[in-house]
């Protein structure tokens, strides 16, 4: 009832029946929205201060802003079913029976928690446990269970006598927001208050209440308190004035703060004087920015963190410092120089072999050829390539190299060539089509280094693009490029008075590598002379590489290892390489194996995956033989998934001559280039590692050993020790880098002179990413030289091994876990692969849902895969991610085979992929999206606010006819200074003007297919046009002003003169579509309704067209006798002036 919210049941008072209606009419004014809760008081509290004092003595002031607690209990019920309701959730069917003691405990501490859901707006009390009440006007809607646990500077003091009191007092004590309601009641079992015995004293406590308010007025719509400031803990002990507010229930506790006098008070007195106090010493209008907070974020369900989750708890890692360079007498200064004295000394030694699509040698490149070769390539890039008589090129000037994967050659010479330059050569992928996958993006690279020249081959060139012209098309985001083939015809011979200037390593920019951040930019690292020397210097000690000896090059040659080993350190030790290309092992996977043994390599440089595509293809071959090996890079370790591919090559081949120390993972980013490589034991490497991890724990960035039993494990393999040179440190991923504990996972930093210098042209990044200082717990610098980021998460292990468990870029962060794109990847191709993906292409990616990541997994199905299969796989791979990473997928999604996009080496396009998915344009054959198992911080319910908030303000002002803001455009007749452009109302007037004071200024240009000029308008041109064709509709039209006149002509110069000459005329022009001469039967109609709706009397159009609309092939869809008037104003007319003209406007 109404009059149970003055504190105590109004059904034993007195009251008149006409008090009662109005009661009943107030309550049901609330409930309709039509006043609010502070006018709705205000009126009560009016109604019943005749009766109500005289039965409590309690002030009106007072049991005006009591609740029913029923409702508060209500509310409180409400709060746990949505609570139950969103612990239970996940639906059965994925459900696991694996689940970790940490998820179990949190789960089980979530469901059993009672704790009520305190307001959004900060009280004035600081609540130092559950007990303690929220005020009433401190509630709001949106909740946040954070400020329940504040600390505050305030003590619990209990009393101790006058426990008989009446049960409207504890509830006037008590306070009747929902959320004190729900406080109470999870303090008290059962809910129930002290019985009432002493009336006197209740009244005397009520009284002292209600005068220590009675000259309070608190405003409220004033700003929230400050409750940081002005709460000094005290203890009863202290303070005998509390005697005078007694009556509180033996065993009760209250907040007690001190007031700005000193006057220690009940809480709920002392939140109206703070109250009043703040809003006296704060400004009345709150801040600007406050009228812009978007709450959204705070009405979210926050997650809060399990306090059974497995924590780090060994020591403070310190910096691991990497054995020294070591000093050799004559190595040389520069990699230009080792490539000069290579190329003088050792002109016959062969650098490079180049292979067909058949795996037969076409091509040998001499260091004699490479060097002359590339003196050409530079003397012709710096004194042939001109514009307006100036060079085009200048020494820093960058330059594109395009080159395909199967022509390694061309690329050295045009490599070492801009090199010797003094350019900066930066490689790219071939553009096959105007849409390949992230073709945008390498061209924003380009234009943002200012690239206006590209290298390619002959070959090369033929196989792009073409326009109309015969030129190559500029793809979509790119700069406009001049192409420059680099083949021997097209270079100049070096004049014997031009030698190229081979410096020593400098800091100066060698060259830019592209790299694609996940979420699909593409930016330009920048690699100084100097670290590309002593990244070769580095990887020499390392592998252990010495001069003549033979290496096989799998790997792209343009970027990534394949350039370091492939191209540069080859060239510093005088190496012999081996390309693969990438066509020859889709034909072959077994040519990389061939051509080590045909040509007793020494080293090979590959990936997992052609490790694992040779083991599909072994049993065709027999006859080969890895015992020449002494070292297999793997250039993908850092893949904690390459160890399968590894195992498995080892099992097969061991028998054929490969040992086991020769396999060599090693770990590399572009930023940070080579960071660790396993040595064999020749080279003093230590054994191989590898180690047994809980998935679980590494989703909590902690590293805890299991067993291989179990399913949620991850087994890795080291990646050998850090590079020579180099200082390396592992720090915390998000926020300031500070150091891990050795058994917490972090992002692996680089302190060394070989790493990257810089993202190109990107200041703020390049700060972050490679000017990181990680710091002690304590805040103290670890060392005064900046360390790289490189991306890579792992660990440093026993021996001082590098483990990586996976990269930054793979990283998806769901509630608070952190989980690796490959591990999800392998989970969902270990549920069948070969029956149901189509080559186990499989991405893996996140979206932000609800400010959190959400799973997305996208496969390509087989193509004669049912629906039935697709769904029946797709709940399997649910279950699988389920039971063994403990998170629930987004969203499912199975597009046709062939359909996701590519990476220029075969791969799937990870962030082309994701971009075509929040686009829209993935367009899957099979989808299941399940947001019910993953998204569990869906927003809270709104409530409606009792107070003022500030869309309120706004519409407020609005509906008082306050203008917040306003534009306005600039007046039109100052847009001209001369008084002529200002006089004329009119187009036609305007043309006339303009002909008599810019008579040949071109107003129009027409353009062919080809992109030559057709026709052209000037402004005396386009008059006289007008005035012909206006003669022609008063004499042969016989027309009238304001008559309709359809135009059917095409796009063009005609049209717009027509235009004009329908306005001298004084008619009103209708343009119209020509129809089509191949589909008369569809578009003739269409051109005869317009013409007969818009009431036309005249029909202008060209020649051909009025043949058309009069031959045979139009009369069957179109009487001829029904057109009006057809006027061709390809036939002149006669000259007359038109100065007797009216001229009226449209």
């Amino acid at each position: 009832m109404a009059a149970e919210r003055g504190g105590c049941s109004l059904d034993a008072v007195p009251l008149p029946p006409e008090v009662r209606e109005s009661l009943a009419e107030l309550e049901l004014e609330l409930s309709e929205g039509d006043i609010t809760q502070k006018g709705y008081e205000k009126k009560r509290a009016k109604l019943l201060a005749r009766y109500i004092p005289l039965i409590q003595g309690v002030d009106p002031s007072l049991q005006a802003e009591n609740r029913v607690p029923g409702s508060s209990q209500a509310t409180a019920a409400v709060s746990k079913q949505q609570k139950s309701r969103s612990t239970n959730s996940r639906d059965e069917r994925f459900r696991s029976d694996v689940h970790t003691e940490a998820v179990q405990a949190a789960l089980a501490k979530y469901k059993e928690r009672k704790m009520p859901m305190p307001s959004k707006r900060r009280s004035v009390l600081v609540h130092s446990s559950v007990e303690t009440y929220t005020p009433p006007d401190t509630s709001s809607a949106s909740e946040d269970e954070g400020s329940l646990r504040r600390q505050g500077r305030i003590t619990s003091t209990p009393f101790q006598s006058h426990s008989n009191v009446e049960p409207w007092l504890n509830r006037v004590i008590q306070g009747s927001s929902t959320s004190s309601s729900a406080s109470s009641t999870s303090s008290h079992p059962g809910g129930k208050p002290a019985a009432a015995s002493n009336t006197a004293t209740a009244t005397a406590a009520a009284t002292v209440l209600a005068d220590l308010m009675a000259h309070t007025q608190l405003d409220n719509h004033s700003a929230p308190p400050d409750v940081t400031t002005g709460l000094v803990e005290h203890s009863h002990h202290e303070r005998p004035q509390v005697a005078s507010v007694r009556g509180v229930p033996r065993g009760y506790s209250s907040s007690i703060l001190e007031t700005a006098d000193g006057v220690p008070v009940n809480s709920r007195v002392s939140s109206k004087i703070q109250q009043l106090l703040n809003t006296l010493k704060r400004p009345k209008r709150p801040p600007l920015k406050e009228f812009f907070v978007d709450d959204f974020e705070e009405l979210l369900e926050v997650q809060q963190p399990d306090p059974n989750q497995p924590k780090p708890e060994g020591n403070q890692m310190n910096v691991l410092k990497g054995e020294p360079l070591g000093v050799v007498t004559n190595w040389p200064p520069s990699l230009l120089a080792a490539l000069q004295r290579w190329g003088t000394t050792q002109p016959k030694a062969p650098c490079l072999t180049a292979l067909d699509t058949t795996g037969k040698a076409i091509y040998t490149l001499t260091y004699g050829k490479l060097w002359s070769r590339s003196l050409k390539l530079a003397y012709t890039l710096l004194n042939k390539l001109t514009t307006k008589n100036e060079p085009l090129l200048k020494p820093g000037d960058r330059v594109a190299l395009v080159f395909p994967n199967s022509d390694p050659v061309m690329f050295m010479v045009a490599f070492y060539g801009c090199l010797l330059a003094e350019l900066i050569p930066v490689p790219i992928e071939v553009p096959l089509t105007r849409k390949d996958a992230g073709s945008q993006q390498i061209g924003f690279l380009l234009g943002s280094c200012g690239v206006t020249l590209a290298l390619t081959t002959d070959a090369c060139q033929k196989g792009l693009p073409k326009a109309q012209t015969g030129e190559v098309v500029t793809f979509k985001g790119w700069p406009r490029l001049i192409w420059f083939v680099i083949d021997g015809k097209h270079l100049a011979k070096p004049t014997k008075d031009w030698h190229p200037q081979v410096r020593d390593a400098s800091a100066e920019i060698a060259y830019i590598e592209y790299k694609t951040s996940k979420e699909g930019s593409t930016v330009g690292i920048s690699i100084s002379h100097a670290s590309m020397l002593a990244h070769c210097h580095a990887l020499t000690q390392a592998c252990g590489y010495s001069e003549a000896e033979t290496l096989t090059n799998v790997l792209d040659f343009k970027r990534d290892a394949g350039l370091w080993h492939g191209v540069l350190t080859s060239v510093m030790n005088r190496m012999h390489v081996i390309s693969i290309p990438y066509a020859l092992m889709k034909v072959n996977p077994l040519s990389w194996i061939q051509k080590v043994c045909s040509y007793k390599a020494r080293v090979a440089v590959v990936k997992s995956r052609d490790m694992h595509w040779s083991l599909l293809a072994q049993r065709d071959q027999r006859d080969v033989s890895l015992s020449s090996l002494r070292m297999l890079i793997v250039a993908d370790g850092a893949n904690p998934w390459s160890i399968s591919s590894c195992d498995a090559f080892l099992n097969v081949f061991q028998s054929r001559g490969l040992r086991p120390e020769v396999i060599c993972p090693c770990a590399s980013s572009s930023e940070a280039l080579t960071v660790a490589i396993r040595r064999p034991p020749e080279l003093g490497g230590p054994p191989a590692g590898k180690a047994v991890l809980s998935m679980n724990c590494l989703s909590f960035s902690v590293i805890r050993v299991d067993t291989e039993e179990k399913l949620s494990v991850l087994t890795v393999q080291d990646v050998g020790q850090i590079m020579p040179g180099a200082n390396v440190c592992v720090v915390k991923v998000d926020g300031t880098p500070y150091l891990c504990k050795a058994d917490e996972v972090g992002e692996i930093c680089v302190n060394s002179g070989a790493t990257g210098i810089a993202y190109f042209g990107l200041l703020g990044i390049t700060k972050n990413v490679f000017e990181a200082i990680p710091v002690t717990a304590a805040g103290v610098p670890v060392s005064d030289q900046p360390f790289t980021r490189t991306g890579l998460l792992g660990f440093v292990g026993p021996d001082y091994l590098v483990f990586v468990v996976g990269k930054l870029d793979g990283l998806m962060t769901v509630s608070g876990r952190r989980h690796n794109a490959d591990d999800v990847v392998a989970t969902a191709l270990a549920v069948e692969p070969m029956k149901f993906v189509y080559r186990g292409r499989i991405a893996v990616f996140s979206v932000t849902v609800l400010h959190d990541d959400r799973i997305v997994l996208v496969a390509e199905q087989r193509p004669d895969a049912s629906e039935e299969d697709s769904f029946q796989w797709m709940s399997r791979v649910l279950q699988a991610i389920d039971s063994i990473h403990q998170v629930g997928v987004y969203c499912l999604a199975l597009v046709p085979a062939n359909t996701l996009p590519k990476a220029p080496l075969g791969g799937i396009h990870i962030s082309e992929t994701k971009q075509r998915f929040l686009e829209g344009a993935l367009h899957p054959c099979n989808v299941l999206m399940c947001p019910h198992t993953c998204v569990t911080n869906l927003p809270k319910p709104r409530q409606k606010q009792p107070d003022v908030g500030p869309a309120s303000m706004i519409v407020g002002n609005l509906v008082a006819g306050k203008r917040i803001a306003q534009a306005s455009g600039r007046d039109v007749t100052q847009l001209e200074d001369n008084d002529q452009a200002r006089k004329f109302l009119y187009l036609a007037d305007v043309l006339q003007w303009r002909a008599q004071t810019t008579p040949d200024h071109p107003l129009f240009l027409l353009l062919n297919s080809k992109g030559t000029v057709a026709s052209t308008a000037s402004c005396i041109q386009l008059h006289k046009r007008a005035e012909r064709v206006a003669v022609a509709l008063m004499e042969k039209g016989r027309l009238n002003v304001g008559d309709h006149v359809a135009l059917v002509y095409p796009p063009g110069v005609d049209l717009i003169a027509t235009f004009y000459g329908c306005l001298y005329a004084g008619c009103i022009p209708i343009t119209v579509r020509p129809p089509h001469p191949q589909n008369l039967a569809t578009t003739l109609p269409t051109v005869k309704m317009i013409v007969e709706v818009s009431k036309s009397a005249c029909i202008l159009t060209t020649q051909a067209i009025m043949k058309l609309l009069k031959s045979k092939e139009a009369a069957t869809a179109v009487d001829i006798k029904t057109w009006p008037t057809i006027l061709d104003t390809d036939v002149s007319c006669s000259y007359k002036c038109l100065m007797s003209l009216n001229k009226t406007a449209v």
